[in-house]
């Protein structure tokens, strides 16, 4: 408890270090562009930004110059001091600034903070640091622009990206992870491993896989479907397209319209679904279930639609189209905990799987927004924690993040880089059996209302391969490699062998390429290398006389030569075991 304690104090340490560094960014960028608007400038997960509307355009080039401007106001060490202020005074105060005057109609208080450093005067609620003295190490990372409120139906500004910690050491390390994310991007890997395609031509957020990346979904895909039936799982398949009256029937269509791609055909509405979970609703209220069915797992690798925002559109992790191995789990009060632990251990073992070790839990709590009935709520948050508790798993509480019909868990897996990925959901859902009807007898030959587990161990397909392929930087272990070797003829008159010895280790399994361009056995090993294929086998006269392969590792470099039935027997051993090597 003392180190939770201690870890909260820090988090919030430097919460306010970058909240001040933000508001000390735009008071740089007004004493450089004078008569510059400011919007707003909270802190994110790794940073903070500020939106503004300078007088010029400002682009990466002059981050240097408005680093420069930022280190005079911290050797100032202005104090940052509070004070209240009536709204009608705030307005006038800040009349030539039309972004604030709007958030301050928005407050409901009737009086605003304010905050002083120097010559600069902002809204704000706070935290801060004492003084900019505090802010040492610091550094400005982008700009971008960002329509006001998020709407393409307001201005554009100009927002400028940043990070701050409390000392230079954490800041260097920050910066050196950053780099390595770069050379790790989805979106550049996606494109020289030749995995997959956005093509604005086809429309934004919308992935085309090539036949390599159609491979690796594939083989994760396969993956799903076997550890899914192992689990008692039975697969369904639903449409794509389906009446708006389903939708309304869920609550969709009220709490999810914005989101989805709505139209007319024969004077009916329809929807792209956004969700697999009516579906297999519809599917559950076909037949009458007996208790002694429950309970009743359906899985779907369903793919969805979802009318994103150009703005927040990013690779494979955020796309209007997408893949989810979804599972709706019907059961009686019961059997909740033990599903509940049933899907974490599944988590668990597949999280390892794909090399992920590491991952927190957090537990979403009712939202504004809820359906349903209170007390209802309670009793499946508490089912929740409880079962939480008694897996042992740490996890943190996000109040009010659940979704509409009910609480959930969601995972967070960390990558090689330290970052943290959301994942794996169970969501309870006590609401849409009772806007469905569904029902089940019971052993006293009464009918009663399941309860409902939405459940996703890896989400979305895309965004999964985009953090699979950040994680090992595109060099994924053999089970998962889209090609797991290339045999290298190193002559014309070995291609027939080189034929020969792919033919034999398709037959085993295994993925496997012939390179035999007219090239230098340098420049093909390099390519090979590029590509991150796991194993390159090169034969020559003497491979070919003895039946064997010279082995050359992506990460071990040259490992002699084997018989080719012993490479076979190696590489089958290490993609059963899913090695992460």
């Amino acid at each position: 408890m003392a180190e939770q304690k201690i870890a909260q104090a820090k988090k919030q340490d430097l919460h306010a270090l970058r909240h001040s560094a933000a508001h000390i960014m735009a008071q740089a960028v007004r004493r450089l562009y004078p008569g510059t608007q400011v919007a707003i400038g909270p802190v994110i997960e790794d940073g903070f930004y500020y939106d503004l509307k300078p007088t010029a355009g400002i682009t990466e080039a002059d981050l240097p110059k408005i680093e420069a401007e930022m280190k005079k106001i911290a050797a100032a060490d202005y104090p940052f001091v509070r004070s209240a202020m009536p709204k009608a005074e705030a307005l006038k105060q800040f009349q030539a600034e039309p972004f604030k005057c709007e958030v301050i109609q928005g407050i409901p208080d009737p009086e605003v903070s304010i905050y002083t450093d120097g010559d600069f005067v902002d809204l704000c609620a706070g935290p801060h640091v004492g003084s900019t003295g505090e802010l040492k190490a610091f550094k400005l990372l982008s700009v971008a622009g960002a329509y006001w409120r998020g709407s393409e139906r307001n201005p554009m500004l100009t927002r400028i990206y940043g990070t701050a910690f409390n000392d230079p050491a954490a800041l260097d390390e920050f910066l050196k992870t950053r780099e390595e994310a770069a050379r790790r991007d989805h979106r550049k890997l996606g494109v020289q491993l030749k995995l997959f395609s956005i093509l604005e031509e086809a429309g934004a957020g919308l992935v085309f896989y090539h036949p390599r990346g159609a491979v690796l979904r594939g083989v994760i895909e396969e993956y799903a479907r076997q550890q899914h039936a192992r689990r008692g799982y039975l697969p369904v398949v639903t449409p794509h397209v389906i009446k708006s009256g389903i939708w309304t029937r869920s609550g969709h269509y009220e709490h999810y319209k914005e989101n989805m791609y709505i139209f007319k055909m024969e004077n009916q509405e329809w929807g792209l679904k956004p969700m697999n979970c009516p579906g297999h609703i519809l599917i559950y209220e076909r037949d009458l279930h007996s208790y002694r069915e429950l309970p009743l797992r359906f899985f779907e690798l369903g793919t969805v639609y979802r009318n994103e925002k150009s703005g927040v559109l990013h690779g494979l992790l955020r796309v209007r189209g997408f893949t989810q191995d979804d599972a709706h789990i019907f059961c009686r009060p019961g059997q909740l905990e033990s599903e509940l632990t049933g899907i974490l251990d599944f988590v668990r073992e597949a999280m390892l799987d794909f090399g992920f070790p590491d991952y927190r839990v957090e537990m979403s709590t009712r939202p504004a927004d809820f359906a349903g009935d209170p007390a209802v709520w309670e009793k499946a948050e508490g089912i929740l924690e409880k079962a939480l508790k008694d897996s042992g798993i740490p996890y943190e509480i996000s109040a009010g993040a659940g979704a509409f019909y009910g609480p959930k868990i969601d995972v967070h897996v960390q990558d090689s880089l330290k970052r943290t990925w959301q994942c794996a959901t169970a969501q309870l859902d006590f609401v849409l059996p009772q806007r469905f009807g569904l029902k089940y007898v019971e052993e006293d030959g009464k009918e009663a209302v399941p309860i409902m587990i939405h459940r996703a161990i890896f989400g979305s397909l895309e965004r999964f391969i985009g953090m699979l392929i950040e994680h090992h930087g595109g060099a994924f272990p053999v089970w998962l490699a889209p090609v797991q070797a290339v045999v290298i003829p190193l002559t014309k008159e070995q291609e027939a062998y080189a034929a020969r010895t792919a033919e034999t280790l398709k037959a085993g399994g295994i993925r496997v390429e012939v390179d035999d361009r007219r090239q230098t056995l340098q420049a093909r090993i390099r390519d090979a290398q590029l590509m991150k294929t796991p194993f390159m086998l090169i034969v020559g006269k003497r491979e070919e006389a003895a039946g064997a392969v010279a082995v050359r590792s992506r990460s071990g470099g040259d490992q002699g030569a084997v018989p080719v039935g012993e490479f076979l027997k190696t590489i089958q051993q290490a993609i059963k075991e899913r090695h992460q090597g």
